[in-house]
């Protein structure tokens, strides 16, 4: 057995994808390794899993070592890194690490769940340092599209490690601090063996740009406008948030925000001693009242959400918002990979309904969060790695930051994938030694569900071919009454050649072959009704409906 100590790293999430970022170190002999978990996130389902919303990493690999785990250090506020924290945690009951705003949100979303998470939670404050078990973690002030963003520097007895969670480099971020380049040169002048960096951007050329550039040309576009303005754009962006309160102070126009989010985050930056001297927001209720000349809205659902404030303002049946000809609407976001569909769908209502329509495809009003190939350059020189290990990317994004490191003579890399267990030290070089057991859990209404479970399964096979309900009434001597027969989503043809009329007949000729009055012939007779009543549904509409069978006896 291996008795030497070891650093090991092992994300469960965020590696080979964009979102539900979790990552694992651990340190100490084989026997007796002490670990912590950076980050805990989400991502968003899409249409082709009915009913889900949320996706998380499978936590089972580190739940299973929950006494040997030393708490969970989260690096921002973005949902990709702290929106599984709530659903997880009751399973780990172990000590959260966060920035004052980060802190700020968890409290929230535990206080939805109606659990006090008060005594586990510990307020880092900004560039801080804490000590767990044997690693010591300095937090990092960087700049990214959320308040405080946090790099780690992990030191372990047998070396340092820079994991960057996510970062950009913006000369003027507005809000919070630039990025802390003194530091990150101090940290790369004591030697850093690994670092483990954002892959998002990596086929950016240049750099991602600053938020202050964006706040100048949003200002030139709102100025010369006389109707309603719209603007959506994540909520959880303050810089943004910001930068359209300071554009409807410079015009002259209230401002709105609509969208709990919005609400939540608006609070949170407030109560952490941001959003200073800006004007006060009025209620949604109120800026009706308002001449449309005189009002901004900021609102949630950039992504074209189906329940988001915009998919509800753009479609008319928003309770409080209503936009007309000529009003303008500015999505001052990027469109995420897989969202395009819906996002189309909404501006082409807003083109149709003769409003004017603004995104970054036809101005500049977004910049990225993430480090473009120049913003990586200046990191690499600062921090000098022997070792870049890629994260927080697609397969595509990450084996090509394997070649930029390569190009920017970085003496090792390496290219990895959820689940793998990487020995990072010691050793000439990191390398992956194991598999964790890594995988997907779906947020199921308010239940943690396996990809596999029956409830997905289900209905998925509902959405797809829809339901047959047939309920016989038996009597006591074995007469059978006409089939009671229900159905939904099953195409019909006309009136005169319904597959509802087969069924019957089919029914009552296979009640007339069992002995309708023994019971121990039931689950026979009902299996039998199940796969004839489906080939007579199949033959008909080319659907194979989900199908029940209930017998009452009487």
């Amino acid at each position: 057995m291996n008795n030497k100590e070891e650093l090991i790293f092992c994300p469960l999430g965020g590696s080979g994808e964009i979102g539900g970022n979790m990552n694992l170190y651990a340190y100490g002999k084989a026997d007796n390794q002490k670990w912590i978990i950076v980050d805990m996130g989400v991502s968003f389902a899409d249409e082709s899993i009915p009913g889900i919303d949320l996706i998380m990493p499978d936590a089972g690999f580190i739940i299973d070592k929950k006494n040997d785990l030393l708490g969970i250090v989260l690096t921002h506020a973005h949902e990709d890194h702290i929106g599984a924290v709530a659903h997880i945690w009751p399973e780990l009951k172990c000590k959260i690490y966060a920035t004052p705003f980060t802190a700020a949100l968890i409290l929230e979303k535990f206080k939805e769940k109606k659990i006090d998470i008060s005594s586990f939670l510990e307020v880092v404050p900004l560039n801080g340092k804490i000590k767990l078990g044997d690693f010591e973690i300095d937090f990092v002030t960087l700049t990214h599209s959320i308040l405080e963003p946090n790099g780690l520097s992990i030191k372990t007895p047998l070396g340092k490690i820079l994991h960057t969670g996510d970062w950009k480099i913006d000369p003027n971020p507005l809000i919070g601090s630039q990025i802390d380049e003194k530091k990150l040169k101090s940290i790369g002048d004591s030697g850093v063996s690994v670092m483990i960096c954002d892959s998002t951007n990596i086929f950016s050329p240049g750099r991602a740009g600053s938020e202050s550039d964006v706040r100048d040309s949003l200002l030139r576009i709102m100025t010369p406008k006389t109707n309603r303005i719209l603007v959506t754009s994540f909520a959880s962006n303050v810089a943004r948030m910001e930068s359209i309160f300071y554009c409807a102070k410079k015009t002259g126009r209230n401002i709105s925000l609509v969208g709990r989010s919005m609400q939540r985050i608006y609070k949170a930056a407030k109560k952490c001693g941001y959003l200073k001297g800006i004007i006060e927001p009025l209620e949604p209720r109120d800026a009706k009242k308002v001449p449309k000349n005189k009002i901004i809205y900021l609102a949630t659902g950039s992504q074209g959400e189906p329940m988001g404030a915009m998919n509800r303002i753009i479609n008319g049946v928003h309770p409080e918002v209503h936009l007309e000809k000529d009003d303008c609407v500015i999505f001052s976001s990027k469109i995420i990979p897989g969202n395009e569909k819906k996002l189309y769908y909404l501006q082409n209502l807003i083109v149709k309904n003769n409003m004017e329509m603004i995104s970054e495809e036809n101005a500049f009003v977004h910049v990225s969060g993430h480090p473009n190939r120049e913003d990586l350059k200046d990191m690499y020189k600062w921090v000098k790695p022997k070792c870049v290990i890629p994260v927080h990317g697609e397969h595509r994004h990450m084996a090509e930051h394997v070649s930029f490191a390569k190009e920017m003579q970085v003496p090792k890399t390496l290219l990895i994938e959820n689940g793998d267990i990487i020995k990072i030290l010691p050793g000439d070089k990191p390398q992956i030694i194991d598999k964790a057991p890594s995988g997907k859990i779906y947020l199921d209404g308010n239940i943690n569900v396996d990809t596999d479970s029956p409830s997905i399964k289900e209905r998925k096979n509902l959405s797809i071919n829809g339901y047959l309900e047939i309920t016989l009434i038996v009597s006591n001597n074995g007469n059978v009454k006409k089939p009671v027969i229900s159905y939904k989503g099953i195409p019909e043809k006309e009136e005169e050649d319904r597959f509802i009329f087969e069924i019957e007949d089919e029914i009552l000729n296979i009640c007339k072959t069992f002995s309708m009055d023994n019971k121990k012939q039931q689950q026979n007779l009902i299996e039998t009704i199940k796969q004839n009543c489906r080939k007579i549904v199949r033959e008909k509409t080319g659907k194979k409906p989900f199908t029940n069978i209930n017998i009452f006896r009487i």
